[in-house]
């Protein structure tokens, strides 16, 4: 990987027309790419609203292969702008097996790898087991032109031991396409201890690892059609932060956006020179983190 990335990310507000949506999320490449950008990260379930607010079977004919659709037309985008877009998709793995995914796409338009999310959430307004089946690939980073890269997704982020693997096996990036935000019903003072407990646990894994951080949020309000909640309002917030943790560009709570950085990556090796956590890691007394809990 160069010294110098210019990355970028796009935050946006979605609608049950995957035709817009899609539409709009190429566009948005095509100005991230006009712009320098090399590497660009759309946010979980780029293609459609975020069906997870209920169950529904029907919701199922919104997957797709991989490769399949999504794949052919963004690998040649990446071709056609020699750039890498990392985009999360509902992945058909067979009739009745199905993950959340997510596939990064090189400038040669070939795809470089999958990360199928490993950590899958169950709460109401969030009902992903219903869909999707735990990964099974592991937390293995991805090999692209412009480095190693450590892809998860959502709910991955609030778990550290996802961030450590990825970082142990050499990944150079974090990457968190995103899709959470707020019920109407929360107070205002909930609203920001959540949001600001997810950026932190974020910036946090940064730190720990020593390597920038890249979440990708969706904005915007989203129905919840059954009536058993009142929707989500996705909270956007979208940022990339640097191997300190410190925020290095930040979008709003309410509008799109395509926010950019150029990362000096250099400075992950500076940091861990002076912070040399992976060194004076304990493992011989790190056992019990393979229990669920100690009983």
């Amino acid at each position: 990987m160069n010294q110098f990335l210019k990355v970028a990310l796009i935050q946006q507000r979605n609608s049950n027309n995957l035709d817009h949506n899609l539409s709009k999320s190429i566009q948005n490449i095509q100005q991230a790419a006009s712009q320098g950008a090399q590497l660009i990260v759309l946010q979980e379930l780029y293609r459609s609203l975020y069906f997870p607010q209920i169950e529904d079977v029907s919701f199922f004919d919104l997957a797709e292969t991989i490769p399949g659709p999504s794949t052919e037309i963004l690998g040649h985008l990446a071709q056609e702008l020699r750039v890498i877009i990392v985009a999360s998709l509902f992945e058909k793995r067979a009739s009745g097996l199905y993950h959340n995914s997510t596939v990064v796409l090189d400038k040669d338009g070939s795809i470089a790898g999958k990360y199928r999310k490993m950590h899958i959430p169950d709460d109401p307004g969030f009902y992903e087991k219903f869909y999707f089946t735990p990964g099974d690939l592991g937390f293995e980073p991805i090999d692209t032109s412009i480095g190693r890269l450590g892809v998860l997704i959502c709910w991955d982020q609030w778990f550290p031991e996802a961030a450590r693997l990825m970082a142990m096996k050499g990944a150079e990036i974090l990457i968190y396409p995103t899709a959470i935000g707020w019920s109407y019903d929360d107070s205002p003072q909930e609203k920001i201890r959540q949001k600001d407990a997810w950026m932190m646990v974020q910036q946090s894994h940064a730190i720990a690892n020593s390597i920038p951080v890249i979440s990708c949020n969706r904005v915007g309000y989203e129905v919840d059609h059954s009536g058993q909640t009142s929707g989500i309002i996705f909270w956007g917030n979208s940022f990339i932060a640097g191997p300190q943790g410190e925020i290095l560009a930040h979008a709003s709570e309410d509008q799109e956006a395509v926010l950019m950085v150029k990362l000096d990556l250099q400075r992950s090796e500076n940091v861990r020179r002076i912070w040399p956590f992976l060194r004076d890691r304990r493992i011989d007394y790190y056992h019990d983190l393979l229990k669920l809990y100690r009983d």
